[in-house]
């Protein structure tokens, strides 16, 4: 049997491919899709094209269509193989998309699928970009007194919260891919309410600990992966721009989550208003269950625990965990203790509160943008220019103390939170540009357990940096600043790794 034969290409159609020259335009996955080694064909059909060079398609299994032969070829250089077949892909720029037959890209359906998602962002990620303003509310007010009231025991809340926010796809895109969305959506619903609703009746510190760390954010991830998931089996073409659009909840659901509280607290108390929001959730999640739904068939498929550690063979990837794990070190510090850092700067408890809201609107145009910049300026650049100005706007504007603490904080909130919701934005993005279609489902799974650990110790570490005394603030700020900078650095490193060397827009 010659070369070609033995080759199976990775694309879902010849028909699917543009070949220009030496230049082969393959769709690979959009930025979260639940695809796995074991994903129906049709679900990892890809989303968004790539360019690749010749040498560098990964032969694999066809996803749809008929392999390619020699003898029936009529796509030039696309049959050629290459000698050195071995070598894994680098994909190197982003192009435009083409609709394929297999995803409905659109309908009733598909864009109910897409508002359910958007309600799941808003109810799971909306209240941990509120953290700041329930942490200044257990410190100076729920747990006045108590030892447990210190800012690295808080911080101990939101790490944790975020840790089983992150870690929870290793789990939740499995169970999706073998069962479904339809049991991860019910169980999680009932886990992240029934955990708000207890938050409210907290009056000691592990009572906030098992509700708001644990109980509330293990449904909330629950959910968040089920609708990932689900949403890239209804689009192809329009997939970045659906989970674009179904991102824009988390920080709606911040500046809803964090007014509510800010204007409820003083009226009708803190339970009542933990309540308030539990009900709000409660209707959240009944429509996110009528309208969330996957188009493909689930089936149980045997478990390998040894594919979780395959993707650590990439240099490529490990640099771009790496990178993102340092970034994330630095990056919910100010998310974490905005307000505390505000109030110690002599801002009132309501302007110091309302920052959060400030900073969570900016995050609106700034996932947007990014989502569309990406495919223009490429996914690694965009990345390390917010990831740039994540370091800079920390350095220069939260850090120094000026005498105008009022102005600088809201500019910082404006900028930082632009920038950083960018980087969310873009993050997962990464993954598919380095990963065959096939590796999604365990890449993305591995690299936000990596992402969680890195949460899960930094912001303790930023609480007790604050404890070191008056210059306590200056050296969390200047550690959070400055993880950001050396983040930046590595995916400059990763770039290189993942390219050869090569300058493209990638």
């Amino acid at each position: 049997m010659d070369e070609t034969n033995r080759l199976n290409f990775h694309l879902p159609n010849l028909s699917d491919a543009t070949t220009v020259g030496r230049i082969v335009y393959a769709p690979v996955l959009s930025p979260v899709a639940s695809c796995s080694a074991e994903t129906d064909d049709a679900r990892c059909s890809g989303a968004t094209y790539v360019q690749y060079s010749n040498d560098e398609i990964t032969p694999s299994k066809p996803v749809g269509g008929e392999t390619p032969t020699s003898n029936s070829s009529s796509d030039g250089d696309l049959a050629k193989p290459d000698n050195n077949i071995d070598q894994p892909h680098r994909p190197t720029t982003l192009a435009q998309p083409n609709p394929s037959s297999q995803f409905p890209d659109g309908g009733l359906d598909a864009w109910l699928v897409t508002l359910g998602c958007w309600c799941v962002f808003f109810i799971s990620w909306g209240p941990i970009y509120t953290l700041g303003i329930f942490q200044a509310y257990y410190h100076h007010t729920l747990l006045l007194g108590s030892p447990s009231s210190s800012p690295s025991a808080l911080a101990c809340i939101a790490s944790t919260a975020l840790f089983t926010m992150y870690a929870g796809g290793l789990l939740f895109g499995k169970l999706f891919d073998r069962h479904g969305p339809r049991w991860l959506l019910l169980v999680g619903a009932a886990l992240h309410v029934y955990g708000w609703m207890m938050a409210s009746f907290a009056t000691r510190y592990y009572h906030l600990f098992l509700s708001q760390a644990v109980c509330s954010p293990l449904g909330a991830s629950c959910m968040y992966y089920a609708c990932a998931g689900c949403i890239t089996t209804w689009f192809w073409r329009r997939r970045a721009t659906a989970f674009g659009i179904a991102a824009t909840g988390a920080p709606v659901g911040g500046v809803v989550m964090a007014g509510l509280f800010v204007g409820l607290v003083p009226r009708v108390g803190y339970p009542w208003t933990m309540r308030i929001i539990g009900f709000l959730m409660l209707g959240v999640v009944v429509l996110v269950n009528l309208t969330v739904k996957s188009r493909v068939e689930h089936s149980p498929r045997p478990f390998r625990a040894g594919e979780y550690l395959e993707p650590f063979r990439d240099p490529a990837f490990c640099l771009v965990a790496g990178g993102m794990a340092v970034f994330v070190v630095g990056l919910f510090l100010p998310l974490s203790f905005l307000v505390l850092q505000a109030r110690s700067r002599g801002l009132s408890i309501a302007l110091s509160q309302y920052l959060v809201l400030i900073m969570n609107a900016a995050g609106i145009p700034g996932r947007i943008l990014a989502t569309y910049l990406a495919p223009k300026l490429g996914t690694f650049n965009l990345t390390v220019l917010t990831t740039l100005l994540c370091s800079l706007v920390t350095l220069t504007l939260w850090l120094p103390r000026t005498n105008h603490p009022h102005t600088t904080s809201i500019v910082f909130a404006i900028l930082y939170g632009f920038s950083a919701s960018a980087y969310v934005a873009l993050a997962p993005m990464l993954v598919a540009q380095i990963s065959s279609i096939r590796q999604m489902g365990v890449r993305s799974g591995v690299l936000f357990f990596v992402v969680g650990v890195a949460a899960l110790i930094g912001v303790p570490v930023g609480g007790r940096l604050l404890e070191r005394g008056e210059d306590g603030w200056m050296v969390m700020q200047a550690f959070a600043g400055g993880c950001m900078g050396v983040a930046a650095g590595v995916l400059v490193v990763a770039r290189e790794v993942a390219l050869g060397g090569r300058v493209r827009r990638v």
